[in-house]
Formats: C-alpha cells, structure tokens, sequence
C-alpha cells in the first residue's frame, strides 16, 4: 500500500522551447521565400469549346497583334493610342446597333494591350465585349 499523499500540483507545460522552435521555423522560411518570381511564371491560356453559334448578332472585330498593333474589322489601326482605338470603334460602330466587341488578340500580346481595348470599348460606349478563344486541338484560327 502506498500511503503518501497526493500531490495536488497540476502538470506545467513549458511554452518557452516551443516559442523558440516556431520562431526559428519562421525566420527560416522567410529567409528561404523568394517573393518575384513573376516573370518566370508559365502561363497555359485557356481554350474554350462551344457550339457554334448559328445566328451572328451584330459585331465588331478588334485583333491584337503580338507587338501591340490593332486591327478593327480587318482594317489597321493608325497608332496604338487608345484614343486612335476609340476614334476607330465608334467609326465601326456607327452602322450598328448595340454590337458585340469580340477582342481576338494574340497569345503572347502584351496584357496592356488587351486592357486599352477595353478602355477604348469604354469610351466608346460599348458594353458588350466578349474574348476569342481557339478550340481545344484546332491548329489556328480562334472561334469568338
């Protein structure tokens, strides 16, 4: 028989060496973290498969080149201003009702380029802007 007496004193856990482990483990990983590696990203862009669509509302092309020329409706752009774009989608627009923009621009365009079409759509004052995407597995031609 074991006839001393029970202690009352609840077990203490320690803090101080699991504070030390934590912080040695976060100085390592933020020394160990790089923050830009941005421009080494690769970047899939996205394909889209679709139905085609059979009746074709009212719509104005804008293509963007690779080194950030524009081609409204299969007719260049003078300059690469937005102010140029604007001028020359209210001039494609003129004849039609509430068009659609359908931006086609190419894979390796810079993303500037493709945000002043959208700048120029907005001064213009179209709203309906939509992306070509090439069909997964077609060779060239992007379907809108």
């Amino acid at each position: 028989m074991n006839f001393r007496a029970r202690s009352s004193d609840e077990p203490e856990i320690n803090l101080i060496p699991f504070i030390d482990v934590l912080l040695v483990i976060l100085i390592f990983l933020m020394l160990s973290t790089t923050y830009s590696r941005f421009t080494e990203l690769q970047v899939n862009l996205p394909s889209a498969a679709a139905d085609a669509v059979h009746e074709r509302p009212a719509q104005i092309i804008v293509a963007v080149a690779a080194d950030g020329r524009y081609a409204v409706d299969s007719q260049a752009v003078d300059g690469r201003s937005v102010d140029a774009l604007t001028v020359a989608l209210q001039r494609a627009a003129t004849d039609q009702q509430n068009p659609f923009v359908i931006i086609s621009a190419d894979a390796t365009a810079a993303h500037q380029s493709v945000i002043n079409v959208l700048d120029a759509a907005r001064r213009a004052g179209l709203v309906r802007i939509t992306f070509a995407a090439q069909a997964p597995g077609s060779g060239g031609s992007p379907n809108p």
